[in-house]
Parts: C-alpha cells; sequence; structure tokens
C-alpha cells in the first residue's frame, strides 16, 4: 500500500534527520545490497564445490576413505548453501522489483447462486476455458 503524501513527506524528513545525525550508518545501509550478498555468496559456494570435488578425488587417489567423505560432504554443503543462495536471490529480486499485484475481486451475479449444481459446474468449467484463452 503506497504512503500518503503527508506521511511520504514524513518519512523523508526522518531520513535526512538520520543523515544528518548518523552519516556512517546511512552510507553502510544504503551500500547493503542483498542481491550482491547472496551472488557472492553462491559464487563462494560454488567455488567450494569444486574443491570439495578435488578433495574427493584426492580421497580415491590416495587410500583414505576418510578424506574422501570430507570431500563428498564439504561438496553437499556447498550445494545447499549454493541452492539457499540462488533461491534468496530470486526472492530478493521479486520483493525489490515490482510489488505483488493487489488481489482481484470477483463480483458475484445472479445467475451464480441460482440454478442445479450441474449448471454450475458448467459455468465455473466455461470460466476456467475461457480465462486461459
Amino acid at each position: 500500500m503506497p504512503l500518503s503524501e503527508e506521511e511520504q513527506r514524513q518519512f523523508e524528513q526522518l531520513e535526512r534527520a538520520l543523515a544528518a545525525e548518523d552519516p556512517k550508518f546511512v552510507s553502510a545501509m544504503r551500500g547493503t545490497n542483498v542481491r550482491l550478498y547472496y551472488k557472492r555468496r553462491a559464487v563462494l559456494a560454488g567455488a567450494g564445490f569444486v574443491l570439495g570435488i578435488a578433495v574427493l578425488m584426492t580421497g580415491a587417489i590416495l587410500p583414505n576413505t576418510i578424506i574422501g567423505v570430507i570431500g563428498f560432504v564439504m561438496m553437499v554443503a556447498c550445494l545447499y548453501i549454493a541452492a539457499l543462495s540462488m533461491k534468496r536471490i530470486s526472492n530478493a529480486g521479486d520483493s525489490d522489483d515490482i510489488p505483488p499485484p493487489p488481489p482481484t475481486k470477483r463480483h458475484r451475479t445472479k445467475h451464480d447462486s441460482s440454478g442445479t449444481f450441474m449448471e454450475r459446474m458448467e459455468d465455473r468449467w466455461r470460466r476456467r476455458r475461457d480465462e486461459d484463452l
């Protein structure tokens, strides 16, 4: 829900007062980009995954299974972190770019509540089919 003009004016006034009071904090907050943070985290998880493959192969070459298991666990953990980061990147993009559309209200017509059960089901089917086209 958008702010009214008065609320927007008060918000800007509070923002200016905060910037005058603590400019270091304001610059730190403006520099924070959630997308960039999670993108960096996903890239580091990818690098960790590649390192996990190397550790796994080292464990396969050497006669030491513990090193191979550590490499496998490392790969799974990095894959999990990368997946979470990518999910959060997509969620951050949804919330930052465009606000969700307001819910649409469906107006009931006189025909919706009247008629037999089968007629109402046929009407619903027709409306769904027409909306998909």
